[in-house]
């Protein structure tokens, strides 16, 4: 099996791609989703989160307030690394846990979806292939002050803060343009699952697999068979 990793910019629309990809029947992991379930009240990583950062940045029912936790750190480096140093981690071990299920279930890939996957750098020696998720400059922006009620000003200041697109883009082996209309974004992930299907990097792994096991079977084999001769 194989990782693919799907990432984009804030607002680019990587939540919509990774959808037509589970429509499609690959199999995905959603970071977002990962992270969630991180933080659930109870966990480790939400009583560390809770301990540090106090209650303001919970709802009264215990869950995470994440629009209030990410103004809190957005302009503090230091809570911004606790945070990173509580959550990171464990949603990585989550992520691959879940990659390893999907690998032994036989699934040829999966797609990731990492957010900060270039940012961070942490998870990129897994991926086989990188999908970038695109739009307009204008677009990304209207997109991300309607998402999270943000005004202008907080909008541009959180886009600023990751890797610029085109960098992205040039570092990325696919790249999906969502800047026009929902067909359009369906038509070139399609393409792309195509291309990813006829892919030969299963096999190849598995012959290499194969050779090892094969390898190893034999030399263990003579061994046993060199230990009954002496005693023989």
């Amino acid at each position: 099996m194989f990782i693919v990793g799907l990432t984009g910019g804030l607002a680019t629309g990587k939540s919509t791609v990774l959808s037509i990809f589970r429509d499609n029947n690959i199999a995905v992991i959603d970071a977002d989703e990962v992270a969630r379930k991180v933080l659930e009240p109870g966990t480790k990583a939400w009583k560390e989160l809770r301990d540090y950062f106090g209650e303001e940045v919970l709802y009264p029912d215990g869950k995470v307030n994440r629009l209030k936790l990410g103004e809190i750190v957005f302009d503090d480096i230091e809570k911004r690394r606790k945070l990173n140093a509580i959550t990171h981690p464990r949603i990585q071990k989550a992520m691959m846990s879940m990659a390893m299920m999907y690998f032994f279930s036989g699934h040829k890939y999966i797609v990731m979806e990492v957010p900060l996957l270039f940012e961070t750098g942490k998870m990129l020696a897994f991926m086989h292939k990188i999908i970038t998720v695109i739009c307009e400059d204008h677009q990304q922006l209207e997109r991300l002050c309607k998402r999270n009620d943000f005004s202008e000003v907080v909008a541009r200041k959180r886009i600023s803060c990751q890797m610029p697109l085109e960098q992205k883009v040039a570092r990325s082996h696919f790249v999906i343009d969502n800047s026009g209309n929902i067909e359009s974004t369906v038509k070139q992930t399609e393409s792309i699952i195509k291309v990813l299907h006829r892919s030969k990097f299963t096999w190849y792994f598995r012959v290499i697999l194969l050779i090892g096991f094969l390898s190893v079977a034999f030399g263990v084999g003579h061994i046993i068979s060199n230990l009954i001769n002496n005693v023989t």
